[in-house]
């Protein structure tokens, strides 16, 4: 689909941020982690309008810094100075990523999204905008490497849409493009743009947080069958059933019933694919 979901195993290799380098990503995290804990002791800091209700131990906990903290990002700044680039309107500048005057016609366009999408669907939140609603508007506003600000992020669905602009399919872009160019429009400029998320709510930065940065797939897999496994050894025996075969058997799947099964008479009868078909074989078997 895209690389959003790509393999981003833990960097053993030297890594930058805000134009520091470290010899790994562990590295880095505990430089700004120290950081952010001196950070926490100031009483002017804890101060700040909105400021969460939780302690050091919980805000660095959850925090990923300088990318993400549960907490006003003490940051900010220095990532915009960093990666922003001078908004300068006048021919002479540089405006969005480009030489000349920075100019955008208003953006007037039917959008239909459905909500079936597996980046939509990883995590539920209400008012939950699709990402593909808000990739136009940020190719059609925006150059790739520019910064986007969303002040009331939600879940995080911004950033999405603006890491998709630099790791949408052919097919999607392709697709776009064209309606792009029927509607008398230039074609988007590709590339990923930078985006500042905030909200109120800590569980909403939270969740976009782990939306938008990278994540090791393969330890993400792994602590999730542990906890699965977890699962099927404290409450598994809920689920067992009790019939002719040993009583240690669990209820499968349906669609795993599709083996052959005997008759009384010994005569081989093929399972049905079917899932009401599967439930019927499996009642049977403790006549056989």
């Amino acid at each position: 689909m895209s690389d959003l979901f790509q393999n981003h195993a833990a960097k053993s290799g030297r890594v930058e941020c805000l134009g520091q380098t470290f010899p790994s990503e562990q590295a880095r995290r505990e430089h700004y982690t120290k950081l952010l804990a001196e950070k926490l002791k100031d009483p002017a800091f804890r101060k700040i309008e909105g400021f969460p209700q939780g302690t050091d131990e919980a805000i660095l906990a959850m925090s990923d810094p300088p990318y993400y903290t549960a907490c006003p990002n003490p940051w900010l700044a220095e990532f915009v100075a960093h990666y922003g680039k001078p908004y300068l309107p006048s021919p002479s500048g540089g405006g969005a990523g480009g030489e000349g005057e920075y100019r955008r016609e208003p953006l007037a366009i039917d959008v239909s999204v459905g909500k079936t999408d597996a980046l939509y669907k990883a995590h539920s939140y209400h008012t939950k905008v699709p990402h593909l609603a808000i990739v136009p508007s940020i190719l059609h506003y925006t150059d790739p490497g520019d910064i986007v600000l969303d002040g009331f992020a939600g879940s995080g669905m911004t950033g999405v849409a603006a890491r998709w602009c630099g790791t949408a399919p052919a097919g999607y872009r392709l697709e776009l493009e064209q309606a792009w160019r029927s509607d008398g429009r230039a074609a988007p400029k590709w590339g990923a743009r930078r985006v500042v998320l905030n909200d109120l709510s800590p569980a909403a930065t939270f969740i976009g947080a782990n939306y938008n940065i990278p994540f090791d797939v393969q330890s993400f897999a792994s602590a999730g069958k542990a906890l699965l496994d977890e699962l099927a050894r404290d409450i598994g025996w809920m689920y067992e059933t009790l019939h002719v075969e040993p009583a240690s058997s669990r209820l499968k799947q349906l669609t795993e019933f599709v083996e052959p099964v005997f008759s009384k008479s010994g005569q081989q009868r093929a399972s049905s694919t079917r899932p009401e078909d599967g439930i019927t074989d499996f009642t049977r078997r403790r006549d056989c």
